[in-house]
């Protein structure tokens, strides 16, 4: 693990080891890189302090139980009930006040909460977002709504049933709803440095732009200066400050949203690779076949075969 990015596999291999040392039982789930992963356990073994580390994965925690929370440069104490829905970027750590937890917590990669068009709407609201507040205090009339999608999802993921999977995408999109209809306010756009104000207005550019529906309207933005040109900076200025606010380039951030628009419409249309390139912004499908084999190591006629 490096020194500050904790991915699914360091967060596995680091409970597997406290379990064994504190002899109870974690869910640990086989994961491999590029597929939609999820996965559920309660938090009643959550008596331990998580490192102050960023994430490569998507974390929905329900936590019950006093604590003190670090996230980016702000301490919080929970002292009742809460929903954590952290920002995968944003460092943060977890130290318990108490030894007594309950609730749950899930986590789930970017292919399986990007890949299903269910959750779709999601991606264009403050959610998992920098500038969004990662904490809801629950109500006792909250609570009980929040708790019982957890345990339905909890029990759902026991389950044998085939499609349970998407049984689980659809209670997490009731449960996002949940926090959605709790009116989160976003942190005020004057309360974030430029960096970051500058980011958000090119990640609703961005997003703004999907989904695609027809090859008849393609892709109208795909490369850093012509963002720039619309967020009247110069391009220098727009790939430091994001690279600034995420870690990330403007390219990546690009690229990592192209392709899993590519994705999408590989599995969800009958449209033919060469125009699901074109509507991609690729002129030509041999580029589209390079751009997408250099991120999965396939093909897209591989991928849409395979899937």
């Amino acid at each position: 693990m490096s020194k500050d990015l904790e991915t699914i596999a360091d967060y596995y291999k680091e409970r597997a080891s406290a379990s064994l040392s504190q002899n109870y039982a974690f869910n640990i789930k086989e994961y491999k890189t590029g597929t939609s992963h999820f996965n559920i356990n309660m938090r009643k073994y959550c008596s331990f302090t998580t490192p102050y580390n960023r994430r490569d994965f998507y974390k929905v925690g329900l936590i019950i139980g006093r604590g003190e929370l670090h996230y980016g440069s702000h301490s919080i104490t929970i002292d009742q009930p809460a929903l954590f829905l952290p920002c995968p970027t944003t460092p943060y750590s977890w130290t318990c006040i108490e030894k007594k937890q309950e609730g749950y917590f899930c986590l789930f990669n970017y292919e399986f909460f990007t890949e299903n068009r269910n959750l779709e709407s999601f991606k264009k609201t403050s959610l998992f977002k920098e500038w969004g507040k990662p904490l809801i205090f629950l109500t006792p009339d909250q609570l009980e709504v929040a708790h019982l999608y957890f345990q339905q999802m909890y029990a759902m993921a026991q389950s044998d049933y085939p499609l349970k999977d998407e049984v689980i995408r659809n209670l997490l999109a009731l449960l996002l709803h949940q926090v959605l209809q709790l009116k989160v306010e976003d942190v005020a756009l004057e309360d974030q440095n430029a960096s970051m104000r500058l980011f958000r207005l090119f990640d609703q550019l961005l997003n703004k732009q999907f989904p695609l529906d027809s090859p008849a309207y393609p892709l109208l933005l795909r490369r850093p200066i012509e963002f720039a040109q619309r967020l009247n900076v110069h391009v220098n200025h727009l790939n430091s400050s994001i690279k600034s606010a995420t870690g990330k380039t403007t390219s990546q951030h690009i690229a990592d949203r192209v392709l899993l628009e590519a994705k999408n419409l590989l599995i969800n249309t009958d449209w033919d690779i060469a125009q699901v390139g074109y509507t991609l912004g690729f002129e030509q499908p041999s580029h589209f076949t390079h751009f997408f084999k250099k991120h999965l190591q396939v093909t897209p006629l591989q991928y849409r075969t395979h899937r």
